[in-house]
């Protein structure tokens, strides 16, 4: 998994393009302030272990979300930070997840529309920890020794 988190000041988006068609029509635009946005790509890797990386990825997300003074994330599905890619039906179910187990601990939380390229409009500050990049790698084999 690879996550790249901006906290914006503002962050909005309009959906362009539907590239998946098995998902759900949204072509609402939306606008958010104060928010950690979290740009995601899933690999084909982590379907061999999905509960490892749901708790990395939601204390990453607290950590940063807390630097940045905010309860707001968004989830965003980022098909562009690797060449390997998680299947989008595994991909959809592991940020539903993510979304119930920040929303349960006093997040706000949301997710752009899933499948679709998306017109967006941002405005970012120029500190460090609005900018954070992380890489988590499933192991391929365990070890039972």
């Amino acid at each position: 998994m690879k996550l790249l988190m901006i906290y914006c000041d503002y962050f909005g988006y309009t959906p362009s393009l539907k590239t998946l068609p098995d998902f759900p029509e949204d072509t609402e635009p939306k606008v958010f302030e104060n928010v950690l946005t979290a740009f995601i790509q899933m690999e084909a890797e982590d379907e061999n272990d999905p509960k490892y990386l749901e708790t990395k990825l939601v204390k990453s997300l607290k950590w940063a979300a807390k630097k940045n003074e905010t309860k707001h994330i968004i989830l965003h599905s980022f098909a562009h930070l690797s060449m390997s890619k998680a299947s989008p039906v595994f991909t959809k179910e592991f940020f539903d997840v993510v979304e119930k187990r920040l929303l349960q601990t006093g997040y706000q939380v949301g997710q752009t529309p899933f499948g679709y390229f998306l017109d967006l409009d941002m405005k970012a500050p120029g500190r460090s920890s609005a900018r954070i990049f992380k890489s988590f790698e499933v192991k391929s084999e365990k070890n039972d020794h």
